[in-house]
């Protein structure tokens, strides 16, 4: 298959919000695909570049997107993988020239289109509503292979290109070898935000309420002597985290896979900040000083397999049971079980009053569905709020593409005014409409990416907190924004300050 061809599906899926015509287009894609290439296929569909990171960042993409000319070449996808892969393993002396040199080439052989779809493929933001359980069911299509099985070999796979070529290559034997296995990991299972613990317990009646820490998520697995540790994002961290190994191998069981999270915690058992935990995670030299310094503590809410019997299959309470026989109340995340909205309350009060994030609440008898964002699993957080002046924003892509999207976020000092982050989350179509429209009115300025404008829109932002960044010139950043209104009702003037941002900043800090 082409780059253009493949470019042209891309388009036509992010152009339409029919779930049945995307679910059309893809698996018509994957069905006319040389089986060779579906991994690759599936793989930037999917906005994955197979090679992960390959050393070429914002700056130096954008640089050479804007200098170089268009070309007409019909560029195999094989193709695209080599110089990728070569972009990839180039190091050493003068590497970061032979790199763009390299994206260069490529990109001058190509069109417009294939330039932007590259360029987004690179740099992790391509968005084109091709949504991993679209592309589940429409692989199924392509295929003749029941969904259930597609989606659950997906479920246990870190990769889901890999579970496309077996599908397409050996058809439903294939998909067998995809099971739950120690040292191999399986992204974890999510959960929906609600905004009260009321709407949780109206939603699952019984539920297992568990603190929500702000720690890292970590999944644990142990092989008799052997054991791994994996991060959210499913990489390997176990040399960075020593005292969480050692725990591991002292547990009475000869295999397990856990779900917890690590965890910074101040000599009280209140936590630190997030981004002082994640101190450790970054870190991988001195490694015995970082532990004696800033120790790490492991928790645990869930039992995936115990001693050869995987679990995921099994409820909620059962796995639960298993986890309270083979660790003590320290080593698990505290919980509750109840159906009644007073205790429940009083149970999040509590996670507040200890420092924690939030609550997790669980319907009882869930199974774990690996990857999935589902209503079994809802989460409670404690979220702060500011006033936010708009400086700029970016143009949508995708579903978004003539909208102004992205939303470049400051607070007032004095005069000036300090950015702390961006964000194009809680936008609905309307809010992106009328949002357009006011700040063209207001442009000043623009690039090829943003519009910049005079200060005078004042948004409410939800933020999850603050946490410490070189990133912007006021050392913080904004975690986890999130549009909650417009301030039709303040001016600029009444907006919130960078002293109040550091307020709460310091509220959090040790």
């Amino acid at each position: 298959m082409n780059l253009s061809e493949l470019v042209k599906v891309s388009a036509a899926v992010s152009k339409t919000r029919s779930r049945l015509k995307k679910r059309a287009l893809l698996s018509d894609c994957l069905r006319t695909s040389d089986t060779s290439l579906i991994r690759l296929v599936v793989s930037y569909l999917s906005g994955v570049l197979p090679q992960g990171r390959i050393g070429l960042g914002p700056a130096m993409v954008n640089s050479v997107l804007s200098s170089v000319a268009t070309g007409e070449d019909e560029v195999d996808l094989s193709q695209v993988d080599r110089v990728m892969s070569e972009i990839a393993h180039t190091s050493g002396a003068g590497s970061k020239q032979r790199r763009e040199d390299l994206f260069g080439g490529l990109l001058r052989r190509v069109g417009e289109p294939e330039q932007r779809f590259l360029a987004g493929l690179v740099l992790g933001e391509l968005r084109q509503g091709a949504l991993e359980a679209v592309l589940v069911e429409s692989l199924s299509d392509a295929t003749g292979i029941e969904v259930a099985a597609v989606r659950r070999a997906v479920m246990l796979s870190a990769d889901p290109a890999a579970v496309a070529e077996s599908a397409f290559s050996e058809g439903v034997s294939g998909l067998a070898r995809y099971r739950l296995v120690t040292l191999s990991p399986v992204r974890p299972m999510l959960a929906q935000p609600v905004d009260t613990i009321s709407d949780a317990i109206a939603s699952l009646g019984t539920a297992v309420l568990q603190y929500k820490l702000d720690g890292a998520r970590i999944q644990v697995h142990r092989d008799g002597d052997e054991v791994r540790i994996f991060t959210r994002q499913l990489n390997d961290v176990t040399e960075r985290l020593p005292e969480v190994v050692e725990r591991v191998r002292a547990m009475p069981v000869s295999s397990a896979i856990l779900d917890g999270e690590a965890i910074a915690l101040r000599e009280d058992g209140r936590p630190l900040p997030f981004q002082v935990t994640m101190k450790r995670f970054g870190r991988s030299s001195q490694v015995d000083e970082m532990r004696q310094s800033l120790p790490i503590s492991d928790l645990y809410f869930d039992c995936l397999y115990l001693d050869g019997e995987e679990l995921i299959d099994r409820p909620l309470t059962e796995r639960l049971e298993l986890l309270t026989v083979l660790l003590p109340d320290a080593c698990r995340v505290p919980q509750v079980v109840s159906s009644d909205e007073s205790e429940a309350a009083t149970f999040l009060a509590g996670a507040f009053d200890r420092g924690h994030e939030g609550v997790m609440a669980k319907a009882s008898d869930s199974v774990y569905a690996a990857g999935n964002r589902g209503s079994d699993w809802l989460k409670i957080k404690q979220a702060h709020t500011l006033d936010l002046v708009i400086l700029a924003a970016e143009w949508g892509s995708g579903r978004r593409k003539g909208w102004l999207s992205n939303l470049h976020l400051a607070a007032r000092d004095g005069n000036d005014f300090v950015m702390l982050g961006k964000t194009f989350k809680g936008l609905t179509d309307k809010v992106l409409k009328w949002q357009t429209e006011a700040l063209l009115e207001r442009e000043v300025s623009r690039d090829e990416y943003t519009v910049y404008v005079r200060p005078e829109l004042v948004a409410e932002i939800a933020i999850s907190d603050i946490q410490q960044s070189s990133q912007y010139p006021g050392g913080m950043a904004l975690r986890f924004a999130r549009l909650k209104r417009y301030r039709d009702d303040k001016t600029v003037d009444e907006a919130d300050t960078i002293d109040t941002v550091r307020s709460l900043f310091s509220g959090a800090a040790p």
